[in-house]
C-alpha cells in the first residue's frame, strides 16, 4: 500500500477555519442555525465547526448535535457480524431550523442519505445543507452534493481517502492510500 497526505497542518486547520467564514456568510448569527455531525468520524469535524464558531462569534450560542445512522443505512442488514450503533445526541429542536449535516467523507452519499432519514425523528428542518471535509468526485450512488467543501478529492474506487484525527490518531491529516499489487 502507497500512501500520500494530501491534507496536513497547517492547511488542515486552515481549510477547517475557512469552511466556518462560509458558514458564517450564509448563517449570520446562528439564530435560526444548528449543526449536526454524523456519527462516527463526522462528529469531530463537527466539533472543530462549532468550536471555530465559538471563537469568532463568542457571544452567538452554536447548538451542535451527533446523530447516528447505523440503522437507517440501506446496506445495514448486508454484514455478517453484529452492529454497534452510536450514540445520538440532539438536545434540541430541529422543527423550522436550518440545519448544517457535517462529515467527514462524502463517498457515496449513502451515510447522508442515511442521515437525512434519521434526522426526520428530530423535526422537519426548513433547510439542510451539507459541510463536508472532503468530496471524493465522481463516486457518488446517489444524488447528493455538498454545499460546503474543504477539499474535493478525484480518486478511483480502489483508493480509499482517511482523514486522521488529532482526537483519535493524534494528528490531524488526510491521507490517500492506493493499494498497489504485488507482480
Amino acid at each position: 500500500m502507497k500512501q500520500s497526505i494530501i491534507l496536513g497542518n497547517p492547511k488542515f486547520d486552515i481549510t477547517i477555519k475557512r469552511l466556518c467564514h462560509q458558514l458564517i456568510e450564509n448563517h449570520n448569527d446562528f439564530s435560526n442555525s444548528v449543526l449536526i455531525g454524523l456519527q462516527p468520524r463526522g462528529i469531530y469535524l463537527a466539533k472543530r465547526v462549532q468550536e471555530h464558531l465559538k471563537a469568532l462569534m463568542p457571544k452567538k450560542d452554536i447548538k451542535l448535535g451527533n446523530l447516528d445512522v447505523t440503522f437507517f443505512r440501506d446496506d445495514f442488514r448486508t454484514s455478517e457480524k453484529l452492529l454497534l450503533a452510536n450514540s445520538t445526541n440532539i438536545d434540541f429542536i430541529i422543527e423550522n431550523k436550518k440545519v448544517i449535516l457535517i462529515d467527514d467523507v462524502l463517498y457515496t452519499g449513502r451515510t447522508i442519505r442515511a442521515g437525512l432519514d434519521a434526522m426526520l425523528a428530530f423535526g422537519r428542518p426548513q433547510k439542510v445543507e451539507l459541510l463536508v471535509l472532503i468530496d471524493r468526485r465522481y463516486t457518488r450512488h446517489l444524488p447528493i452534493e455538498p454545499d460546503y467543501i474543504g477539499l474535493q478529492v478525484d480518486s478511483i474506487s480502489s483508493e480509499k481517502v482517511i482523514v486522521n484525527w488529532k482526537e483519535t490518531e493524534g494528528v490531524d491529516e488526510v491521507v490517500l492510500v492506493k493499494d498497489i499489487e504485488k507482480k
